[in-house]
């Protein structure tokens, strides 16, 4: 014990930074007073968001799918077995056969890599307008702001899947034309939240400090803005990308999207419209997978 001007001090108190006794050891009153760090280990940190964790999963599933599904598919695309129309499932189809006789399995795995392939484009067409005139309107504000606006309002103001039929209906009935209608239903949600979230980035310190020190307008918007804008986006195209297939697919069941023979999960429901009493199976497989892919992007957004 050492002698101080209040009285006697325990010796923990005086031996400098550290907080420890004669024995080198914290006293119970020193270990109860510090509280030692939690580790958070990276399997809490799943368990606390299982939802964003089934999203993930069902993505990369679904992808995996789109991915390799045409060169596992057990049978070809077309192909036909005119001896077993309309077969439940079974060994030899696991999902049956549609009014063609053809293998409902092997073609939800070539539908698999349309709907991606057209929510990829979807996505990274939409969203690099989107960003460009978003960034711009927010950024320069006044009658360039006032223009870009009105003509994404007057898009967003038009249902997505009527504004995409009348472009299809002008440009003609195939693939690429029913990507270049979607995406246009798409550009709006990207300018509004680009926009917005530029309003707010442009007056902060940094920018100003940017801005003062001659930083050309490019320059700008591409290392000092763009980069603080980016969490909102990435929510957004996970949402568009979902979004994106289910367009396909109300456009393909509405015979709008591709040719008859060519899988899509779309027309594969559409094809099934007659058959739903007898062969639900038909409508209730490629339903599934639209359902579930797009829970899986709701989810990861």
């Amino acid at each position: 014990m050492d002698q101080d001007a209040g009285g006697l001090v325990p010796d923990q108190f005086t031996t400098g930074s550290d907080t420890v006794t004669d024995a080198g050891r914290l006293s119970p009153l020193a270990a109860s007073l510090v509280r030692q760090p939690r580790r958070t280990s990276a399997w809490r940190v799943v368990v606390r968001q299982r939802l964003a964790l089934t999203g993930i999963v069902l993505v990369v599933f679904f992808g995996i799918v789109a991915l390799i599904g045409p060169y596992v598919a057990p049978h070809g695309k077309t192909e036909q077995f005119s001896g077993a129309r309309l077969q439940p499932p079974s060994r030899t189809f696991l999902m049956g056969t549609d009014e063609f006789g053809r293998d409902v399995f092997s073609r939800l795995l070539f539908g698999a890599r349309i709907s991606f392939q057209v929510g990829l484009i979807v996505v990274g067409v939409s969203a690099s307008i989107g960003i460009l005139l978003g960034i711009v309107a927010g950024y320069r504000g006044g009658w360039t702001d006032n223009i870009i606006s009105l003509i994404s309002d007057i898009i967003f103001a038009f249902p997505a899947v009527l504004l995409a039929i009348a472009v299809i209906t002008m440009l003609g009935n195939n693939l690429t034309n029913a990507i270049l209608a979607i995406s246009l239903v798409y550009i709006p949600p990207f300018v509004r939240i680009v926009r917005g979230s530029t309003l707010t980035v442009r007056n902060t310190a940094y920018v100003e400090a940017a801005r003062a020190v001659g930083v050309s307008t490019p320059r700008m918007l591409a290392r000092h803005i763009f980069p603080n804008i980016t969490a909102p986006l990435i929510v957004q195209a996970s949402i568009a990308f979902a979004l994106a297939i289910l367009s396909e697919a109300a456009l393909a069941f509405l015979g709008l999207r591709n040719k008859a023979p060519e899988p899509s999960w779309g027309s594969m429901v559409s094809g099934s419209y007659g058959y739903l009493q007898l062969s639900a199976w038909l409508a209730i497989v490629p339903g599934v997978a639209i359902a579930l892919t797009v829970l899986g992007f709701n989810l990861l957004g």
